[in-house]
């Protein structure tokens, strides 16, 4: 029995200029939803995101493998049938996922090939959002937008979004999209304190100009904002695990002092910095929702607790960008 009230304590917002609104925060299933990852704890996220009002979930196919999508795939077939119409699940293709020269990128034969996989894998006819997970420089843009379009049409998708697109390529393929009559939704893009490039390039000023929405990730820039490493690095962290994606050389003494002072103007704000950090991501147009990863439910009640107070004046701005870039 999920919670009927689910829906009042979760801002919606509108993606670009098009129908569909998006829980602020959305689930991302990177991490935590692998083969060896405790299944038991995997339906718990997704159930206490469901009952948060957070009805997005974020899949890939290379996610896990593959794994992420076969066991979100039998939690939907089994937990979650009866609310399929209020979830929006998307996934992604454009990574390598199987062997030979078809196996990543953007040709047609890998996207629809890959889309036809992810949905066996989720147990699904369609999602809501069909993502092109990386630019491919070599496939004409042609093939790619019309392969993608060809999605919404044949039903195994409702809406085109595009990630880690910038610049010339992003108003590409959106141009060709929109010439296929088959407009692009939203572009994904990493996005935090210390990785400002989406907004830096342009690139969020252009997704404004063409009506598009956009979903950040990282937010929490690999958990250096997340409070974590306030006093160095922990050794169960990601940063002390070697392989991972945060590199411990880069937790310097300058840097540690940044995440202190960030640190400080959340606790003035009556907030943790993970919380503070959410709330400055949808601080910019055109974000109609941040991905977060969560390894438990407790997790997820605190960084929805952060849309309470998600509003910063000019001056909390201003003090920020001045830690982040004191030249």
């Amino acid at each position: 029995m999920f919670n009927p009230t689910r829906y009042d304590q979760m801002p919606y917002n509108r993606v670009g200029r098009s129908g569909l609104k998006l829980p602020a925060i959305s689930l991302g299933t990177w991490h935590n939803f692998g083969e060896n990852d405790d299944p038991t704890n995997q339906l718990d996220l997704l159930k206490t995101a469901f009952d948060l009002g957070i009805t997005h979930f974020d899949l890939a196919d290379n996610y896990g493998g593959g794994m992420a999508e076969v066991n979100v795939g039998g939690f939907l077939k089994n937990e979650f049938k009866a609310h399929r119409d209020e979830l929006i699940i998307s996934t992604k293709a454009g990574h390598q996922m199987w062997n030979g020269p078809y196996g990543d990128w953007g040709s047609r034969k890998h996207l629809l090939s890959g889309l036809d996989q992810s949905l066996q894998r989720l147990q699904l006819d369609y999602v809501d959002i069909f993502y092109h997970h990386r630019p491919d420089s070599e496939t004409p843009m042609e093939e790619t937008a019309a392969a993608l379009a060809d999605t919404v049409r044949q039903g195994k998708a409702l809406y085109i979004g595009i990630s880690n697109y910038y610049g010339e390529p992003a108003r590409r393929i959106t141009e060709l999209l929109r010439n296929e009559g088959v407009p692009c939704l939203i572009n994904q893009l990493p996005f935090n304190m210390f990785d400002q490039n989406a907004a830096a390039s342009g690139e969020f000023q252009g997704l404004e100009n063409d009506g598009i929405g956009a979903i950040t990730f990282s937010p929490l820039a690999q958990g250096l904002l997340s409070g974590r490493y306030l006093n160095g690095i922990p050794a169960d962290s990601r940063a002390a695990t070697e392989g991972s994606c945060l590199d411990a050389g880069r937790i310097t003494a300058e840097l540690l002092e940044k995440v202190q002072v960030l640190n400080a103007i959340a606790g003035e704000r009556g907030q943790t910095l993970a919380q503070m950090a959410l709330c400055w991501n949808l601080s910019f147009a055109p974000v109609a929702s941040v991905l977060i990863g969560a390894s438990r439910p407790e997790q997820l009640v605190e960084n929805v607790a952060a849309l309470e107070g998600r509003g910063f004046t000019k001056e909390e701005l201003d003090w920020i960008q001045a830690v982040l870039d004191p030249s």
